[in-house]
């Protein structure tokens, strides 16, 4: 049955309360993103949805919305993070990050997934396919996926080769290719399969 996000959650919960998610867990390559909103009840942008239901020029116009209305702040993993500590804790630590910044501290959180990052500062709630269920999960990951895959489009201009541009560090043929041709970049991420199998192999 499909669900489109509501408000439920969060009139739920204590205000104000913030909606999160992360973009960037499977990709080969760059860091792992996470978003913290808190939207405003009388200025929801209308047609929030999982960022994966939604086409680009559709994530964008929701994006500067959601900017406008919204306050929001970003939390990021490096690479190096993701190799030292997994991608799982990875995430939570990018949430984590992104629910410190905001300019308005929450007094609750809806995060998307069934994991709650420890230490917050703030009440939290999981909710597995949150971004499809909530609107502030929604919210979360549209301005997670589009600052993402933005990044990933700057990478590629530095990095060519790899078609970063279009499969946003995803391990595509493109990828595959450009790393037999062109070798490992500092972007890649060297805990993960195939890229710990090459540096093996070239060892």
């Amino acid at each position: 049955m499909k669900t489109t996000p509501d408000f439920k959650f969060e009139a739920a919960a204590p205000s104000p309360v913030c909606g999160v998610d992360e973009v960037g867990r499977g990709p080969w390559a760059g860091p792992v993103i996470a978003a913290a909103v808190i939207l405003d009840p009388l200025h929801i942008p209308p047609g929030l949805n999982d960022s994966k239901k939604l086409t680009k020029a559709r994530r964008e116009v929701l994006f500067a919305e959601i900017s406008a209305t919204s306050i929001i702040a970003l939390g990021t993993a490096s690479v190096a993070e993701i190799d030292r500590i997994n991608i799982l804790q990875a995430s939570l630590l990018a949430m984590h990050r992104a629910i410190s910044a905001l300019a308005t501290p929450p007094r609750f959180a809806l995060i998307d997934g069934n994991k709650i990052p420890r230490a917050l500062p703030c009440e939290a709630r999981a909710i597995v396919q949150g971004d499809s269920r909530s609107q502030s999960i929604a919210a979360a990951s549209i301005i997670a996926k589009v600052t993402r895959d933005r990044l990933m489009c700057d990478l590629s201009a530095t990095y060519p080769g790899y078609g970063w541009e279009t499969n946003m560090g995803y391990g595509t043929k493109a990828h595959q290719s450009g790393l037999k041709d062109l070798g490992i970049t500092p972007h890649h991420r060297r805990s993960f399969k195939p890229i710990h199998k090459m540096l093996c192999e070239e060892n």
